[in-house]
């Protein structure tokens, strides 16, 4: 089953699928160890930053491999794609899905450039996100320039775009304040359009309202920063308590936290 088809199944029944980033194999393991307990898909992500530290070709084939020694159904994913020669060099390393992320720029050439990947991954058969909307960065505050339903119905129609990240709220990194979806926003939206909404920057929402954004038309769910954050913490503790200096023995003892924390996640947007 193809990642547009899992998507579709997913959006029918008013569940979401839960993305989450990766940045070495512990991190990778954990979240697949998540999946695998809980029988469910997940979608693997990389960022350029990732896949710099990685490679393409090795993150890639060990994601492959990881997926199918686990059990676990699932694809991999090009986040935040900041270029359309990094996400051709993603489809031809095999990714199942891109994202090109030229919400920075005006509206129409956000569409020029969308329009331009949309028909270059059709070749692939993969799915493609964009991005639509202010949606913070780490660092940035954030504002009220959020997606508007027609903007999303016009930016869909005149891309062809899969599925599409929107400004409701959310924001990437930590939040300086409590976050507050708009979910109102997301229902209007979501009836304005059939393509796939993609909730960004969810570490950190309070569960309730990350239930409400997926009852209300969110269909993917990403996680990036929590895992991250789990991972280090639990390391530094490690850390401090052992004189060990095997890190094949060090780090594995920050998995756990992770997997723990992606349980509880898949079963927040599994909900019933």
């Amino acid at each position: 089953m193809t990642l547009q088809e899992k998507l579709k199944e997913y959006q029918r029944d008013q569940k979401a699928i839960l993305a989450t980033n990766f940045y070495n194999l512990e991190t990778l393991q954990s979240v697949l160890t998540a999946a695998e307990s809980c029988r469910l898909p997940v979608i693997l992500q990389l960022t350029r930053s990732s896949i710099e530290y990685m490679g393409l070709r090795e993150s890639v084939a060990l994601a492959r491999q990881s997926l199918e020694d686990y059990g676990v159904k699932g694809w991999i994913h090009l986040d935040h794609g900041d270029s359309v020669e990094l996400v051709q060099e993603c489809l031809d390393a095999g990714f199942d899905s891109v994202m090109i992320d030229a919400s920075n720029k005006p509206f129409s050439k956000n569409v020029e450039i969308t329009r331009q990947v949309v028909e270059t991954a059709q070749k692939y058969n993969a799915n493609v996100e964009a991005e639509l909307g202010y949606i913070a960065k780490p660092g940035q505050e954030q504002t009220g320039e959020f997606t508007t339903a027609d903007e999303a119905s016009e930016f869909v129609e005149q891309t062809g775009v899969d599925a599409l990240a929107i400004a409701v709220g959310s924001a990437h990194g930590f939040y300086k304040s409590a976050p507050n979806l708009n979910i109102e926003r997301i229902a209007e939206i979501h009836k304005a359009t059939d393509a796939i909404l993609v909730l960004h920057g969810s570490s950190g929402i309070p569960d309730p309202m990350i239930q409400s954004a997926i009852k209300n038309g969110i269909t993917k769910i990403n996680l990036a920063t929590e895992i991250k954050d789990t991972f280090m913490k639990a390391l530094k503790n490690t850390l401090l308590t052992t004189d060990e200096i095997d890190l094949r023995k060090v780090f594995p003892k920050a998995c756990k936290p992770v997997a723990d924390l992606l349980i509880h996640k898949f079963k927040i947007v599994n909900f019933s």
